[in-house]
């Protein structure tokens, strides 16, 4: 959402690791208040078994990246793998909640504040702003079993088909889950809402351990395609170690 810190004191937080087999069947939808569609989200299965490649391959190939190029990556990107302005769509995340699906209880919420004129004039010099969000939550988050994170955006004057993500998060280049989410079509110059659905793994005792140690070594990359052709790129990441 943005390139400020974020945090959070409640018991969990944020989409991090964690994974849905679930097929793309018709998402369910919920009437939100004031009127307007919930969709909701299930990751499809992912092709984890896609041929392996670098992100120095991906930065020399020809032609532009693709949902199956991306998942073929074993390890987190250093560097962003398309510009700012690939994002003709003019695609903006303006809203974004996370909340525990067992118990309904929020866990993180933040908002984009509206433009200012100070913002469009920087924008150029700025343009990586909101690329990169870096978190922070207590252990318990790792102990999680399922999760929902709401995003709200915003649609430029072209309609979106075949609007895709595909995420994948690491802890120390070892790929945790990888998930893969279809926001279907959206139309020109719309405001849009849907939860993403995460069902977590069960992480062994070590390995939570080893996560709340070394804070910031877990991280993901979040991939935009529309028609299967990547124009965002999101990175993040996180420390398990609020609250000590």
């Amino acid at each position: 959402m943005s390139g400020a810190k974020a945090r959070s004191d409640a018991p969990v937080a944020e989409d991090v690791s964690g994974g849905s087999g679930h097929g793309t069947a018709a998402p369910p939808r919920d009437r939100k208040p004031g009127g307007g569609v919930l969709k909701r989200l299930k990751s499809r299965r992912s092709q984890v078994d896609s041929r392996p490649v670098t992100e120095e391959d991906l930065r020399a190939q020809s032609g532009h990246i693709s949902p199956e190029d991306v998942l073929g990556l074993r390890g987190a990107t250093r560097g962003y793998l398309c510009k700012p302005e690939e994002n003709i769509y003019n695609i903006d995340f303006v809203r974004f909640k996370i909340r525990d699906l067992e118990t309904g209880t929020v866990l993180f919420e933040i908002a984009k504040p509206p433009n200012t004129e100070d913002d469009e004039e920087n924008r150029e010099a700025d343009a990586s702003a909101g690329r990169f969000v870096r978190y922070q939550f207590t252990p318990a988050f790792l102990r999680l079993r399922t999760v929902g994170a709401t995003v709200e955006f915003t649609v430029g004057n072209r309609p979106l088909n075949n609007f895709r993500m595909v995420e994948r998060h690491y802890f120390r280049d070892h790929l945790l889950k990888s998930f893969d989410f279809d926001f279907g079509f959206c139309i020109p110059n719309s405001r849009n809402t849907c939860e993403h659905i995460y069902e977590f793994p069960q992480l062994s005792d070590s390995l939570v351990r080893q996560m709340v140690e070394r804070p910031y070594e877990t991280r993901s990359d979040s991939f935009y395609f529309v028609e299967n052709r990547l124009v965002m790129h999101n990175k993040a990441d996180y420390a398990y170690n609020g609250g000590q």
